[in-house]
């Protein structure tokens, strides 16, 4: 090995044999225990972010850890490559997605490869590639013959900017999960998958998945949201029209003071025919502005109008005012459109009434008897009911029962259970997506395309059509193919379906294909996907708990019912990694528009004296607003290229900081002081080798030749793999694993190394180091392990196991001092008495040049820290 350390002459080279000899390449054997181990899907965006960087970090570092444990690990990779990203960035730069996205794929490739991530290469996935996407368009097909598909016209969230379709799932507070675009909404002929139908088992499913995180959890049962309540019919005055609402707290039911309906409630509609003021409403709700609170938060104002009707409440007989309210959910999202107000239980209901000056019923007193202010705000907990005729005295649970009863024993209210969840629509409006695979024939019968005419690929893309003068939208659906458009299906003339799968479609299934990826006979080799599956270890953002991981569950779901997969689950462990937060710096421009500065370009920056910056100038000599530690991002200009970083301190570096800097939940703070440290430690571990093989050869350890200074460190070595073990094992606390290897390096650096079994001992724990290192940084390990002797490559070494004997007496540092000054120091067993180390001493005879013709007077000891000689 060479002398110094020098990364950019050792981790090109590693990963070239690595590649050439297929090292990570595997395939089933029933004779090894599998381990799958995947990070989520990378989109090809052209660069990677250090969020990959740290994603697929966390992923690596548990597949070469499994490996080592003598395990068969499938860490595969691939692309998820279609979607709108790809067609913006084409038809800005002129040229067609696909080159663009290929073109990417390549460069991200190389990164990756230059990161050292031990990948099966030969599995590689890119989900525009036909002989993907043509077992989902045949997947598809599946689904509509089974009645899980189907085709309707309906209102539907319309990004304008992206000019397409999303599901409810892709639209965050109103805006499109992607542009932050207002949403609009539009009636259009759209396609569906009912996940509906799995509501419960997606539900009830996630009981299942002990290791998935807390809070996914609870995001997805929210996103759910099954319900239990009753559907009580109104009766309206003069009028024959009745109105069903859906309740699920009863006990508030005497409290009801209006009744709200959404604006495309038949009821509404009839009434702006004649009502040009409640007509000129509705228009103004379906163009309301949505305003930014801060950068990610945004809110409407409520809003709502009486229509001078009434409802009759079914107890009390008294006429409650029906208004049209803009946040009521629509009437063909839930198939009700229409909620009661109860301001005086329930804060929204509260605020509401309050704008409008509507009245206010409290009918719950607090639990020690006390009847409740709703001046300030609502009274929201569970009570004691008053001002509820009959049903006074009762406890809000008891009343919740009761009330429905007698509700439902009157015939005007029925029991029904409810999902937030609404069926997931697949249809976008664009060209770089999946084609569906649907034909509408001559009499208007609509078909799925035949087995034999899959796949459904996409027309070539020529030319992109400008739909303005600034570049901002491009008509680029399949509409635009007329020859395309027009097929034939069985000799009969068809019109092809232009919409194309939401691109959530090819990432919800990606995983299963991995395990197959070459199968031509089926979208899956059953044999082959049901021996990987389910992902042992799975490994991306929280931002997808309700998104791809709600759709990853459903379509697992799908593929087990279709007899494709045996388990229930896709995934046993999910961990979601924290964001990487680096320096952010703007300024403001002529128009208040803040300028976001590379903090590269940030030539001085000075702190306070807490070590805040307190002022910052850019390589202009602009003054800067220094924003803090703000998530990587090209909005915020604010990302690192992870290519400079390896370059200028080498791959194991970067993956060491990655691992080391924060636990992995949580967001971690990009510092180059941070990485500078990475590699000074790294340096340490080969200095360390280089100076050992140079002293020369090494005999055997003999442990029974040991003496306690030598046991010791074997101890320190034995608790340091059993440490790192069960941190990256268990606890998959990583920061952790490392900070106990730099703790017995460090040690190493100061035990003895002359006698042949300090040497001895030293070979023994310096092999374990780099085996211990190996998930974290595989090339310094790779040529450490060689250095050292170790037999073949360590990508094929095993794991270190404690030697139980080593540990099994616990050991402690004595300080031994002569009248309060230290003159040696002792290992000893845990909670030796002081006779015991007593006669250590006086074997070891170190203490007799301090003693001899002296007489001791005393002895104090403190146990397990130091032992002091009166004299």
């Amino acid at each position: 090995m060479r002398k110094s350390y020098s990364p950019s002459k050792i981790e090109s080279i590693i990963q070239k044999y690595w590649y050439k000899n297929k090292t990570f390449s595997v395939a089933e054997d029933s004779s090894k225990e599998k381990y799958y181990c995947l990070s989520m899907i990378p989109y090809p965006s052209g660069n990677l972010h250090m969020g990959h960087v740290r994603n697929y970090t966390i992923g690596d570092v548990i597949s070469r850890y499994q490996r080592m444990l003598g395990k068969n690990v499938l860490q595969p990779i691939g692309w998820d490559a279609f979607g709108l990203p790809a067609e913006h960035a084409a038809i800005i730069n002129n040229t067609d997605p696909e080159i663009w996205t290929k073109s990417n794929i390549c460069y991200m490739k190389s990164q990756l490869q230059s990161l050292g991530f031990a990948y099966d290469w030969s599995r590689e996935i890119i989900t525009c590639q036909p002989q993907y996407y043509r077992w989902e368009q045949w997947f598809f097909t599946i689904l509509y013959k089974k009645g899980l598909v189907y085709k309707k016209t309906s209102s539907v969230n319309w990004c304008p900017y992206h000019e397409t379709v999303l599901a409810n799932e892709q639209v965050i507070n109103n805006c499109c999960w992607r542009c932050h675009t207002r949403v609009k909404y539009k009636k259009i002929p759209q396609w569906f998958i009912k996940i509906t139908n799995y509501a419960d088992q997606l539900l009830y499913g996630l009981d299942q998945l002990k290791n998935w995180p807390k809070q996914v959890k609870i995001m997805q049962r929210n996103w759910i949201g099954r319900s239990e309540g009753v559907n009580v019919t109104f009766n309206i005055t003069n009028c024959d029209d009745t109105l069903t609402v859906y309740i699920t707290r009863l006990d508030i039911f005497m409290g009801i003071t209006c009744i709200l309906v959404s604006i495309d409630h038949p009821i509404v509609l009839k009434i702006a025919e004649i009502d040009l003021n409640l007509a000129h409403f509705i228009q103004k709700c379906n163009n309301f502005n949505i305003k930014p609170s801060n950068a990610n938060v945004y809110f409407f104002e409520k809003k709502g109008m009486p229509i001078n009707i009434y409802a009759i409440h079914p107890i009390t007989n008294s006429r409650l005012p029906i208004w049209v309210a803009n946040f009521v959910v629509p009437i063909e999202s839930d198939g009700i459109g229409a909620a009661i107000l109860v301001p005086a239980h329930n804060q929204q209901d509260w605020e509401f009434a309050h704008k409008y000056s509507l009245p206010v019923k409290t009918v719950i007193k607090n639990l020690d008897g006390t009847e409740p202010s709703v001046m300030i705000k609502a009274m929201t907990g569970d009570g004691i009911l008053f001002n509820s005729g009959e049903f006074n005295g009762l406890s809000s649970c008891m009343a919740s029962n009761i009330i429905a009863t007698a509700l439902i024993a009157r015939g005007i209210a029925q029991y029904k259970i409810y999902y937030r969840l609404k069926d997931w629509c697949i249809s976008r409006q664009r060209y770089w997506g999946v084609p569906i695979p649907m034909i509408t024939l001559e009499n208007g019968l609509v078909k799925p395309v035949l087995f034999d005419q899959l796949p459904v690929i996409l027309p070539k893309k020529t030319a992109f059509i400008q739909s303005n003068r600034n570049n901002k939208h491009v008509d680029s659906s399949l509409k635009m193919y007329s020859n395309w458009i027009r097929t034939t299906y069985k000799g009969q003339i068809a019109i092809r379906d232009t919409d194309t799968f939401d691109t959530f479609m090819e990432s919800s299934w990606y995983y299963a294909r991995y395990t197959c990826p070459h199968y031509s006979k089926a979208m899956l080799d059953t044999c082959s996907a049901n021996y990987w599956l389910p992902i042992d270890q799975y490994i991306g953002g929280i931002e997808h708990a309700i998104m791809h991981l709600l759709y990853f569950r459903f379509y697992h779901k799908l593929m087990r019912d279709e007899g494709l997969v045996y388990s229930d689950e896709p995934a046993i462990r999910l961990l979601c990694q924290g964001m990487v937060l680096a320096d952010s710096f703007y300024y403001l421009s002529t128009n208040d528009q803040r300028i976001w500065v590379d903090p590269t370009h940030v030539k001085i920056i000075k702190r306070d004296k807490v070590g805040h910056i307190s002022k910052a100038v850019d390589e202009n000599g602009r003054d800067l607003i220094y924003a803090g530690m703000c998530k990587m991002s090209k909005s915020k200009n604010n990302g690192i290229d992870p290519n400079i970083i390896i370059k200028k301190y080498g791959a194991d570096a970067v993956r060491f900081f990655i691992m080391f800097a924060a636990p992995i939940e949580a967001a971690l703070e990009w510092k180059e002081s941070g990485l500078e440290g990475a590699q000074r430690f790294l340096r340490r571990v080969w200095n360390l080798v280089y100076q050992h093989i140079q002293d020369g050869p090494v005999s055997a350890l003999d442990v029974v030749m040991l003496n306690y200074a030598q046991k010791f460190i074997r101890y320190n070595i034995h608790k340091t793999i059993e440490k790192v073990t069960d941190d990256i094992d268990r606890r998959q606390s990583f920061n952790t694993a490392l900070a106990a290897i730099m703790k017995l390096v460090n040690e190493l650096y100061s035990v003895p190394k002359k006698s042949i079994q300090d040497r001895a001992v030293l070979q023994e724990a310096l092999s374990v180091i780099v085996r211990l290192l190996y998930p974290f940084t595989p090339h310094i390990s790779f040529i450490l392990w060689r250095a050292l002797g170790g037999l073949g490559d360590i990508d094929h070494a095993t794991w270190p196991t404690v030697d139980m004997q080593a540990i099994i007496n616990e050991r402690t540092l004595i300080i031994v001092q002569i009248n309060g000054k230290m003159r040696h120091k002792i290992y000893v067993p845990l909670n030796s008495d002081k006779n015991v180390i007593s006669k250590l001493l006086e074997s070891e005879n170190v203490l007799n040049k301090y003693l001899i013709g002296k007489k001791i007077r005393n002895i104090i000891f403190v146990p397990n820290r130091v032992i002091n000689i009166i004299i």
